[in-house]
């Protein structure tokens, strides 16, 4: 409808406004975590019949970003990403952005989800690998 806003542009305040309220997360992963919410609900949108839910869920280690549509196809990265093409470029996006995403298919269509580690870096658990 003329004159309203997009579910995108909804999804975006809302989560800005969220995050205005939650002082622990680092103000730059503000504007990350508005992108990251921004992708998952045009990709709703464009690949499903537009959001059902979003859902932020804080805790003191993470933000978990929740965005639930009808369609139970399962999200795939365009391989190989390129840059120079128009569209394809969502979950690149997400996966750039995001400490962790995925999807999950649940009864009425899927969930995809995507976390930021809200800990500052000098307390966030340390990743190792075993090397030869």
């Amino acid at each position: 409808m003329a004159g309203l806003p997009s579910p995108v542009a909804r999804a975006r305040a809302f989560t800005a406004a969220a995050l205005a309220d939650w002082p622990w997360l680092d103000p730059g992963q503000a504007d990350d975590t508005v992108l990251l919410v921004a992708e998952l609900v045009a990709n709703a949108v464009l690949h499903a019949d537009g959001p059902l839910e979003l859902v932020l869920d804080a805790s003191p280690a993470r933000l978990r970003i929740e965005v639930s549509d009808s369609s139970s196809v399962l999200p795939t990265p365009r391989e190989p990403h390129r840059a120079g093409l128009p569209g394809g470029h969502g979950l690149f996006i997400v996966r750039r952005v995001a400490d962790q995403w995925g999807a999950a298919p649940h009864s009425h269509g899927k969930s995809v989800w995507a976390e930021i580690d809200s800990r500052p870096a000098d307390q966030a658990p340390r990743q190792s690998a075993d090397l030869p």
